[in-house]
């Protein structure tokens, strides 16, 4: 008996099923370019930027209500009661002007750490290579001017979903219409993330897939993470409260991360026709192109050139690299920017 049979049977099947062999061809391309590990880099840094953050906003908050005690406290403690460390000791928090400072540098530091993260994993999703990606200030002047427009984005979008999270059993106009300006600022974030961190010579045309798809993802994670806090984390024991929140703030920020990976992946299987992909041998075209391309990778500069050659399979005959077919050059040279300078 084949224990291998059902696989073998699905195999098939998603190779001749567009609704299928897309999502497989999504799978297999996370897997072979080890996306998983871009998106654990993405969500440590966005839990580890959470801490400067709420370090700055309750220095402000120090500053500005500094005359207001009762006010302050109210805010402080809605707004941190039930997150990690932080929350136990709000009422002793105040305006300082080293905090601030120290929040913002470490605020800056753990952003771009979360941008470079992305575009990195963007980079390796386009197969674009080290020597046609920016030098090291050109990455950062354009990650530092990423933040700016997502952070702003990032705020209005969180509060809209707070007020739609609030809205829900006061009326289904009020949920739709919350819903929608949810979804309008997810997307206006979304496109300023793809189109700033994937080169220009990738049409915004062939963004919108990716963009649409994890403005969709991030409205549901947002509810989801709303709902856990209400009924898992509130009322909870300190201790539990704690471990509840923590791990299920990082699980929060990985599956995001994930979302946005694999909505670029998205983008690349559909417009370079990287499917179907094959579960098992024998290996289908899009299989050569996509593992030719992750070759062509290693390339790190002018002087170096790898050339990728694939052996026969059993009975099958080899791929002619000359053939339209397995060429993989042109989708490379297609999502390259110019080199820098």
């Amino acid at each position: 008996m084949d224990l291998l049979a059902p696989v073998k049977a699905f195999d098939r099947l998603q190779r001749r099923h567009k609704p299928l062999a897309i999502p497989i061809a999504v799978l297999r391309n996370f897997s072979d370019q080890r996306a998983g590990t871009w998106a654990v880099q993405i969500a440590y840094y966005g839990f580890f930027s959470l801490f400067p953050l709420l370090l700055v906003f309750v220095s402000v908050l120090g500053f500005v209500l500094q005359s207001h005690p009762s006010l302050r406290h109210s805010i402080v403690n809605s707004a941190l009661r039930e997150f990690p460390i932080i929350g136990t000791d709000a009422k002793r928090l105040t305006g300082s002007g080293v905090g601030l400072t120290i929040g913002l540098i470490g605020s800056l530091w753990s952003g771009l750490g979360v941008t470079l993260a992305v575009e990195t994993a963007f980079n390796w999703v386009y197969a674009i290579g080290p020597r046609s990606q920016p030098n090291f200030l050109s990455k950062r002047w354009r990650s530092l001017k990423l933040l700016l427009v997502v952070g702003s984005l990032q705020i209005v979008s969180t509060v809209a979903a707070g007020a739609v999270s609030a809205g829900i059993g006061k009326g289904a106009l009020v949920t739709v219409l919350g819903f929608l300006i949810a979804f309008a600022l997810n997307v206006a974030l979304f496109f300023a993330v793809f189109r700033f961190l994937i080169p220009d010579l990738v049409p915004t045309r062939e963004l919108w897939p990716g963009i649409l798809l994890a403005a969709v993802g991030w409205l549901l994670l947002q509810a989801v993470g709303g709902l856990y806090v209400t009924h898992a984390v509130k009322g909870a024991s300190e201790t539990y409260g704690t471990f509840a929140t923590v791990i299920g703030l990082f699980a929060w920020l990985y599956l995001g991360a994930r979302l946005v990976v694999y909505s670029a992946e998205i983008n690349v299987v559909l417009t370079r026709g990287l499917w179907p992909r094959s579960i098992m041998d024998p290996p289908e075209p899009a299989d050569f192109r996509a593992r030719a391309a992750l070759a062509k990778m290693e390339e790190r500069d002018d002087m170096q050139t790898v050339d990728v050659t694939f052996h026969p399979h059993d009975n099958q005959k080899a791929p002619d690299p000359r053939h339209p077919r397995y060429t993989v050059e042109q989708d490379v040279e297609r999502s390259e920017p110019d080199p820098p300078g």
